[in-house]
């Protein structure tokens, strides 16, 4: 990956797990995208978490998975609850290389009827030398 043209083929394959509608395919594109033991990290929990955190005196926990069968469980929920209804479609931005060798990937949750942004986040995406993500910090931002 010499440049950030380079990158518009690895954002598109990372969007394109998230809108899959057959499993298969889904688990297919998460072995290849992801490394065996890699690991995203929700690092803005859900404000219902971070309310139930603050009610018991927690500092608020970031959430976790990792491995292909957790992040394929984690992907098949978010497809469910987002795209599947047919409601919205998730889309990604121009990923950018982050120094350290990280890659940031902004994205958008988007109305399938007019286009509108419903939410939206960044990715701070880390790989293996295979190219296989290790590591994915996900921050969310005013999902409805």
């Amino acid at each position: 990956m010499s440049n950030d043209n380079d990158l518009t083929p690895f954002a598109e394959r990372y969007m394109s797990q998230w809108n899959e509608s057959d499993p298969e395919l889904r688990r297919k594109l998460i072995q290849e995208i992801w490394a065996a033991d890699g690991a995203q990290t929700l690092v803005d929990p859900p404000v219902e978490i971070r309310e139930a955190a603050a009610n018991l005196n927690f500092a608020v926990p970031a959430l976790k998975v990792r491995g292909h069968d957790a992040m394929e469980a984690r992907v098949s929920r978010a497809y469910e609850m987002f795209v599947a209804p047919g409601e919205y479609l998730f889309e990604v931005g121009a990923a950018t290389r982050l120094p350290a060798g990280l890659i940031g990937l902004p994205w958008s949750m988007v109305s399938r009827a007019d286009g509108s942004v419903a939410g939206g986040g960044y990715e701070v995406i880390g790989l293996d030398s295979d190219g296989r993500i290790t590591f994915d910090h996900q921050f969310i931002e005013g999902v409805r």
